[in-house]
């Protein structure tokens, strides 16, 4: 038996990275999955952003486990959007037990006008959460048999990173506004026996983090290297490590965990 059989898990930010790698350890567990991806690049974003065949990919990957998978195209900034396509997945597969909001981008790094690159890391790594849980948690409280909400947040969710560029603003202050939201969502859905954390990763092997070429981008840049540069002999953590922190807070054995933020951080945090 899996730690989440008869669980159905809504995870954003599905196509790659972080997101497949939850789809597929949660389903390992025995869950059924509603994943999403936007499929479309976005102006600010340097690195080439998730495809509908990375999408098709997770599928096969979450099928070949037996589990079944219910993935569409939609972008968390569009509430509308994402209603139709949770609406669609509980359709399919049955009510939310568990709501993975995944979905994030990068600091930009284009030579574009910095009020669009703010615009666009706030408006998918906040933003998107909250559209996230105001798709999903409706649905929870009204079948009232509690669940686990997980939200990605970043060790930049709790320190300053210090890099006064328009993306690092705005992804630093969307990260700690992840954290803020997950706090008042624990509270206030803590009768209903619904639980709300946050994982806060480090930098993780995905393209975001340029596939592991870390190292190079942080000789281009010294203050980045400072903010990312963890206690344990590492440079990124891997998906799994962090898919596996999101399967406890998922499963019953996180089952009075609520409120928190689980670092994955190889010891960054406590290193500053």
């Amino acid at each position: 038996m899996g730690k989440l059989d008869g669980k159905v898990a809504f995870i954003t930010g599905a196509a790659r990275g972080q997101g497949r790698s939850h789809a597929v350890r949660l389903a390992e567990e025995g869950a059924d999955i509603i994943g999403i991806d936007i499929c479309a690049q976005m102006e600010s974003v340097q690195y080439p952003m998730g495809t509908q065949a990375e999408l098709d990919q997770t599928v096969k990957e979450v099928e070949a486990l037996g589990r079944r998978i219910v993935a569409l195209k939609a972008d968390v900034r569009d509430v509308a959007g994402l209603q139709a396509a949770f609406d669609e997945g509980v359709a399919a597969l049955g009510p939310v037990d568990i709501v993975v909001a995944n979905a994030g981008i990068g600091a930009g790094g284009k030579a574009i006008a910095p009020e669009t690159e703010w615009d666009e890391v706030v408006a998918v790594n906040m933003t998107g959460v909250w559209n996230t849980g105001r798709v999903a948690i409706p649905s929870m409280l009204q079948r009232g048999k509690g669940g686990s909400i997980i939200l990605t947040s970043s060790t930049g969710g709790l320190v300053g990173v210090g890099i006064p560029t328009s993306g690092f603003l705005a992804y630093t202050a969307a990260k700690h506004g992840v954290i803020g939201l997950m706090r008042s969502w624990a509270n206030f859905l803590a009768p209903h026996m619904i639980r709300v954390n946050s994982v806060a990763p480090t930098a993780v092997r995905t393209p975001m983090a340029g596939d592991g070429d870390l190292k190079a981008i942080m000789e281009r840049n010294p203050a980045l290297a400072n903010a990312l540069t963890n206690a344990m002999p590492v440079d990124l953590v891997e998906p799994l490590d962090v898919s596996n922190a999101v399967l406890w807070l998922a499963s019953d054995e996180a089952r009075y965990i609520t409120g928190t933020v689980v670092p994955v951080d190889a010891g960054l945090i406590n290193k500053r």
